[in-house]
C-alpha cells in the first residue's frame, strides 16, 4: 500500500528551501509514530534534509531514495524502477515523505494521505501537487492546538 505523509499550511505549502517552513513538535512526533518500523521513500534533497539534520537516515525505518546517484550512505537504498518497489510493498505500507517531485510523481497511485494541516499561511517556495479529494474519503480528522491531522483512503 502507498501512502503519502506531508504537513501543508492553508495554501498548501510544504517547505522553505530544503526545510520544513515552521517547527511544530507534535507534527513531528505524529510523523515518527505513524512511520516507525515502516518504509519510506522519497528523494535525494529529502534525504540530504534529514542527513544533514541527524546525521543518518531516520532510525527505526528502511529509507528508500529515488536518485540518479550511485552510492548513498546511512544506509539508505538506492530505487532505480519506483514500480517495482511499490509492487514491493502490495501487503505493507509504504511512505511517500517528499519532497515536491516524489510527490508529484506519487501521488496519482496513492491509497491512503496522511495530512497534518498547519492552520494559517507561512513563508516558503514548495508546494504539494492539487489533491484530487473526490478521490478519497476521510477516515479520521483530530485537531490539536493549530494543527488538524486528517487520513484519506482512495475510494476503490
Amino acid at each position: 500500500m502507498l501512502s503519502i505523509i506531508v504537513a501543508i499550511d492553508d495554501n498548501f505549502l510544504i517547505g522553505k528551501g530544503n526545510d520544513l517552513p515552521w517547527h511544530e513538535p507534535a507534527d513531528l512526533k505524529y510523523f515518527k509514530k505513524i512511520t516507525m518500523g515502516h518504509s519510506l521513500v522519497m528523494g535525494y534533497n529529502t534525504y540530504l534534509s534529514i542527513v544533514n539534520r541527524l546525521g543518518k537516515t531516520l532510525p527505526g525505518r528502511t529509507s528508500y531514495v529515488l536518485t540518479y546517484e550511485k552510492a548513498l550512505e546511512h544506509d539508505a537504498i538506492i530505487v532505480e524502477d519506483i514500480n517495482e518497489l511499490i509492487n514491493e510493498f502490495k501487503d505493507k505500507e509504504l511512505f511517500v515523505i517528499g519532497g515536491k517531485m516524489i510527490y508529484e510523481m506519487l501521488l496519482p497511485k496513492a491509497d491512503r494521505l496522511y495530512l497534518t494541516r498547519v492552520k494559517g499561511t507561512h513563508e516558503g517556495n514548495v508546494y504539494f501537487p492539487t489533491i484530487e479529494f473526490n478521490k478519497y474519503h476521510k477516515i479520521k480528522s483530530e485537531e490539536m492546538d493549530n494543527l488538524t491531522f486528517e487520513v484519506y483512503e482512495k475510494i476503490k
